[in-house]
């Protein structure tokens, strides 16, 4: 009778590697899908005031946001409590509104340039006289589509 003999020499064959790539791809496409990008950080509070009549924007990415509020607690002893203008990411003054529509303006396409609308997402506790200053610069800049932004109110008994 013949013997049976082990060969210790031989390996487990290598995992195939062929389907890696489509896995890769699934799972980036499953998180490119499933997450939501937060296009401007937020430096001041906002407390949007209540309104009975709401009408939600189609259009989102024709909409410059401009915020109106006290800043945050982290840059309080920097900027102070009174309501300040955030644009993007930065503070800003009533002066740099104009500079900011005009390069909102060019970073949009050629024939939607004048469909955009400004939208004041303002704290409501904030006196009217910084919405008139910067009113007055949307204005000058001929941004006339102007949008305030607010939540529902609460149901009145």
């Amino acid at each position: 009778m013949g013997k049976f003999k082990k060969d210790g020499g031989k390996e487990l064959p290598e995992i195939s590697t062929a389907s890696l790539p489509d896995i890769v791809f699934m799972l980036l496409f499953f998180f490119m899908v499933s997450t939501t990008l937060r296009d401007v950080e937020m430096n001041v509070e906002i407390a949007v005031p209540g309104a009975n009549e709401i009408v939600k924007l189609e259009k989102k990415d024709l909409v410059s946001n401009i915020f109106v509020g006290v800043p945050m607690q982290k840059f309080r002893k920097t900027f102070g409590t009174e309501p300040r203008i955030q644009l993007n990411d930065k503070f800003a003054t009533v002066d740099d509104i104009q500079a900011f529509i005009a390069a909102e303006r060019e970073s949009r396409k050629e024939e939607v340039r004048n469909k955009l609308i400004t939208s004041l997402k303002v704290d409501k506790k904030t006196k009217m006289g910084i919405i008139i200053d910067i009113k007055q610069e949307l204005r000058k800049a001929s941004a006339l589509k102007l949008n305030y932004s607010a939540g529902a109110a609460a149901p009145s008994n």
